[in-house]
This record gives C-alpha cells, structure tokens and sequence, in this order.
C-alpha cells in the first residue's frame, strides 16, 4: 500500500491508522533516509495505540519502551549497530515476547534477524515537505 503525506502531521496520522491493527509481537521494520519522517511515523504508531507519553528518538539509548497504550511499543534505532549479532546482545527476543510492537528504525542493518514483519519505507517526494509511504507485510526478510 503506498500512501503521500504532506506534513509531518499527516504522518502521524498514517502512523496512527496502522498502529490501530498492529497485534502483539509485531515488528514494524522502517527504511528513509536522516529525515524522512521514521520517528513521525512512531510517534502516530504511539497515539493510535493509545499512548500519551511523549515520543522521542532513541538514537542515543538504542531503545525507548511506551506503555499505558493497548499495546507497550519498543522503539528501535539500530543505527548505531553494526550487525546482527549487536541485536541479540540488547535483549532482542526478550523485547519480542513481551507482547508489545517493535518500532524499528534504521532497520537494514538488521534485516537479516526480522523474519516476519511489516516494512515501512519513508521516501521524500518533490517538494520539502511531501513524504511517500510504502507499507508491506514481508516474511523471511
């Protein structure tokens, strides 16, 4: 499905209509550029689950944990990892059965460890603020 945002607003309101049919242990695997509008995106997952905390990027911290929604929401910034390995070392398949959904940005370092998930990919349009928004379930990735 491929959907156009004009603003960061219509972002997270994307973001906000699919966290609605996200289900536990889903993993939400985000490609786009510095920029693009992945932590927007996170931000509308949040509020379309039901949480009021403020969301931030976890560049720094690797992973932000959400709870008080629907659903508890893990959100990745693999950027800083340089393989797959470094994700079982922060406690991957223990974010994975705790029954939440995992935001993953910055998701082609890992791609080979997601197996099953939804792929959003986040690629700027013609002008500054347009973003065009491709979502898709993949399997073995």
């Amino acid at each position: 499905m491929e959907r156009y945002s004009e603003s960061e607003r219509e972002t997270e309101e994307i973001g906000a209509e699919l966290a609605k049919s996200l289900t536990p242990g889903t993993v939400v695997a985000f490609v786009g550029d510095l920029g693009a509008g992945k932590t927007a995106f996170v931000r509308g997952m949040a509020k379309g689950l039901g949480i009021a905390q403020r969301v931030t990027s976890p560049t720094f911290t690797i992973v932000n944990e959400y709870e008080g929604g629907r659903l508890p929401l893990f959100h990745f910034d693999m950027y800083r990892l340089s393989s797959e390995e470094d994700l079982f070392d922060i406690g991957w398949e223990d974010f994975l059965q705790r029954g939440g959904v995992c935001a993953v940005e910055w998701s082609e370092t890992i791609q080979k460890a997601l197996e099953d998930c939804i792929k959003v990919e986040i690629r700027r349009g013609n002008l500054d603020t347009q973003r065009i928004i491709t979502i898709r379930r993949e399997e073995n990735a």
